[in-house]
């Protein structure tokens, strides 16, 4: 996941309008332009007074002011509050100078002195009572969100507030999506002996959006290093990020990872004629280095985990490539472990944050484990007297797809040969 992470580098940025900024993310710092409040306002319905005069007010013997004004929200008193005098004022009103605090409309009677309208209040008031100052909540200059943050509903009012029309973004990374087999079939058509039809294209997709990019469906190639080749070339030249599935495993006809066998053979020749037996590769594959740009580089040639082991990782023309596996299951995890970092750090999260989510949970029931590889088991995630409880769920095979719409986390069992047992506190990555 790091060398993934590290080679994704952010991406571009542009410049959008305030209504459109929601779900994107910041490219740059946005700042208070202003304190705020920018003005002593009141927090409530009430009277602007001077507390000195309310000192000794009481319910049976209340202080009583003459109004001097009234002011509404957007409006500003004709004068200062006068010693024995008082402001009728509106919720978020300015309060105007030599008031310290606000009184409550319920604790206060209309009144009269003299034919002219006053007030009796009931109760002493303090300084600062019912008033925001100015700044309580932004000094000019702060910064109220950093670059890579998901701007959500809340940031839009700030925006708003400090006369931000338009907002540094970064660009939505456009992601290839790339699926190898000849096994596989338009999703509108009808099943034949020994096909099935495209799933993953659509999970993988969806995926993406969900995380912030934009799908660019490449559609599907037959096992044929050359077509994978030049759907991938095409990709390069208008995407930002290309996600393969199918073909990473090590059968006769699996193209993407004859492709990357032949990225792995030009890095061991251009280093000195490396063996490719040490990087794990069959030194026995067909050579299809012509076929890739000869700047690509790999990042690694599978993952020691389960399911997802096939996943493999290069670098071509610069630009992050991720060859995920064409089990449904193993696909989908792969996707959360890599692609999903991969696309949150081309959106300017930083490194750490791109990592995905984790948190600790005691197993629902028990787990077996038939390899020494690290696994990551489909789980519902659900809470009861405070405690986080992760249930493993059927149907979890790397072929095996029923669970992935009820999977809200992975457990994640470390390398060795024992499962877990109900009971047991587990590691989750919460998706």
């Amino acid at each position: 996941m790091r060398l993934v992470i590290e080679a994704a580098e952010p991406g571009r940025r542009e410049s959008v309008a305030l209504w459109e900024a929601g779900g994107r993310r910041l490219s740059e710092a946005v700042c208070a332009t202003t304190d705020w409040p920018p003005f002593a306002r009141a927090g409530l319905d009430g009277f602007a007074v001077r507390s000195a005069d309310t000192a000794q007010a009481s319910p049976g013997s209340p202080a009583t002011l003459r109004v001097a004004a009234t002011v509404a929200a957007g409006g500003l008193a004709p004068a200062d509050v006068a010693p024995g005098t008082a402001v009728r004022i509106m919720t978020g009103g300015a309060v105007p100078p030599g008031a310290d605090a606000v009184v409550m409309l319920e604790q206060t009677a209309d009144a009269r002195v003299g034919g002219q309208p006053a007030v009796q209040v009931r109760s002493a008031a303090v300084p600062g009572q019912n008033i925001a100052p100015r700044g309580e909540e932004f000094r000019c200059g702060s910064a109220f969100a950093r670059p890579g943050e998901l701007l959500r509903p809340g940031h839009l009012a700030l925006l708003g507030t400090f006369g931000y029309a338009h907002v540094p973004v970064f660009v939505r990374p456009r992601v290839a999506v790339l699926a190898t087999g000849a096994e596989l079939l338009p999703v509108e058509a009808p099943l034949a002996p020994g096909r099935i039809r495209d799933s993953n294209s659509a999970m993988v997709a969806a995926l993406v959006a969900q995380h912030g990019g934009v799908p660019v469906q490449l559609g599907r190639v037959p096992d044929e290093p050359g077509a994978a080749a030049e759907a991938i070339a095409g990709a390069l030249l208008h995407c930002d990020l290309i996600v393969t599935t199918g073909g990473v495993s090590v059968g006769d006809y699996d193209v993407m990872a004859s492709l990357l066998r032949s990225i792995e053979r030009s890095s061991a020749a251009a280093e000195g004629g490396a063996a490719s037996e040490e990087a794990g590769w069959q030194a026995t594959a067909p050579p299809q280095a012509d076929l890739l740009p000869q700047d690509s580089r790999l990042l690694f040639n599978k993952a020691a985990m389960r399911p997802g082991a096939p996943t493999s990782a290069a670098i071509v023309s610069g630009k992050l490539l991720l060859a995920l596996s064409g089990n449904p299951g193993a696909c989908f995890v792969g996707f959360e472990l890599f692609a999903r970092a991969a696309l949150l750090r081309l959106q300017g999260v930083t490194e750490a944050a791109a990592r995905p989510k984790q948190a600790t949970a005691r197993l629902a029931g028990s787990i077996d484990k038939g390899s020494p590889h690290e696994r990551f088991v489909r789980a519902r995630l659900y809470t009861g007297n405070g405690t986080l409880y992760a249930e493993p769920l059927a149907w979890g095979k790397s072929s095996m797809m029923a669970s992935i719409p009820a999977a809200d986390g992975l457990i994640r069992l470390q390398a060795g040969p024992q499962g877990a047992a109900a009971g047991e506190i587990v590691e989750v990555i919460v998706l």
